[in-house]
Parts: structure tokens; sequence; C-alpha cells
């Protein structure tokens, strides 16, 4: 399996349509609590609005998904985010023939903002997308449909830190120090001469990233990577995804 980080993403499709939207539920198991988040999908359906309580998104809920081998992007949202907070991504990836996923990180977010000054959210960021991650080739309504082959990933903010440790990295918590000079915050008590665990893909194989860039200061990597495309099988519709 290759997995594509990719933090910054130039879309272009050929035929647009809709996207198909459902929410979806990770199970709690030995590795961390239930998480909620959606999931986005290609649509032959006409276009609709979602009415999700505090917002309204486009989409059809519960579209039946029509194509197979289909790429995955899963994506990780900021501090204090959610799992809608980068809708309008999913939606144009669902339109051009992909399928997206988001969880809500807990502890961190919108809702929830109890452990948002914590390590241990960026400890348990990576390990909340890798169950993502085993849930939707395994258990999703769209699992059938992946292509295991081509896995992205998407992260903003804090999800940006999230992708590189997801596959081994070790954040340069030196140069975070640095950084925290200047700051009194809680996170900056806790991480001087801190070593981060990495939490790598193993159940999953994933080989190293062909394409990744990280706009956080503390998880940046000095490794430069080459470009690389990712297109869809779903119609007529394709995406070029570059970082």
């Amino acid at each position: 399996m290759r997995i594509s980080l990719t933090l910054a993403l130039l879309f272009t499709a050929t035929l647009a349509q809709t996207a198909g939207f459902r929410f979806i539920d990770v199970p709690a198991d030995g590795e961390g609590p239930a998480l909620r988040g959606a999931m986005w999908s290609p649509c032959s359906k006409a276009p609709g609005e979602i009415d999700l309580g505090n917002t309204t998104v486009p989409g059809v809920k519960d579209c039946p998904i029509d194509c197979e081998k289909l790429p995955l992007v899963v994506i990780s949202h900021g501090r204090g985010g959610s799992f809608i907070g980068h809708n309008d991504i999913a939606e144009m990836l669902a339109d051009a023939g992909f399928v997206a996923a988001a969880i809500n990180h807990p502890g961190d977010t919108a809702s929830d903002l109890s452990r948002s000054g914590d390590l241990s959210v960026f400890i348990e960021r990576p390990t909340d997308i890798k169950r993502l991650i085993g849930f939707m080739i395994a258990a999703s309504p769209a699992a059938s449909r992946i292509d295991m082959e081509r896995i992205g990933f998407f992260g903003f903010s804090r999800g940006g830190c999230t992708g590189p440790v997801l596959v081994g990295a070790n954040p340069d918590w030196a140069g975070a120090s640095a950084l925290c000079q200047q700051s009194s915050s809680h996170i900056c008590e806790q991480i001087q001469g801190e070593e981060f665990p990495a939490q790598p893909l193993t159940h999953i194989h994933a080989s190293r990233p062909r394409s990744l860039q990280t706009r956080s200061q503390s998880c940046s990597l000095p490794t430069a990577f080459a470009r690389v495309k990712v297109r869809s099988n779903c119609g007529h519709r394709s995406v070029a995804a570059t970082a």
C-alpha cells in the first residue's frame, strides 16, 4: 500500500457532480474511544443540501457508491476543529471521484476542548487516524469500493503534525522548545526535553510517502519529496494532488 501525504492540494475535475455524505462511527477498541465523523463519496444524484443542525452542507445524504477502486483521503482537523471543518475539500475530492473521511479528535474539538492544551492530544491524533483508515478499508460502507493501494492524507495545523507522525516521523521538539522560549503555554511546559513516541502505520505496512509537506513548525522534516499525482477511476473524473 502506498500512502501519499499532501497538505496542499490542487484539484482539476473534468466532470462536476455532487458529493454523497454519511455519518460514520469508528467503534471504541483497545487503542482508543469511539470516534465520530463523516465520509464523502462520488454520487450520481442531483445536488442537494444536508442540514447538520448548526450548519448546512451541499451533498446527498447516504448516496449509494457506484464506482470501484476509489482512492481514499483521510482528513485531520486543526486544534479545536471538527470533522466537518474541511467539508469543502472533502466535497471537492468526492466530486472528483475520491472517498474522503474525517473524524473528531477526542478532547481537541470545537465541542470538547478538555485536553486541547495537553501533549497527549499530539500523541493520540496519529492513532485516531490509523483507526479511521482501518475502519474505512474494513468496515465502512465504502470498504469494498476503496483502492487500498491509493490512500492519502490531508491535515491542517495540528493535523499537519499528525500526518508525518502517522508514518513514523519524530517531531523536532528541540525547535519547538526554542519557539517556546517566547511562550508560557501549558504545552510548552510539557515538551521541554520530550521524545515524541512515533506511531507508524505498522498494521497497514505503509511505505514511506512520496509527497510530504507540513506547515507545523514543530513537525518539520528536512527531506524534500517529489510531486505525486493520484487519479480516480470513477467515470471521466480525475484529480491531481500536488504537495
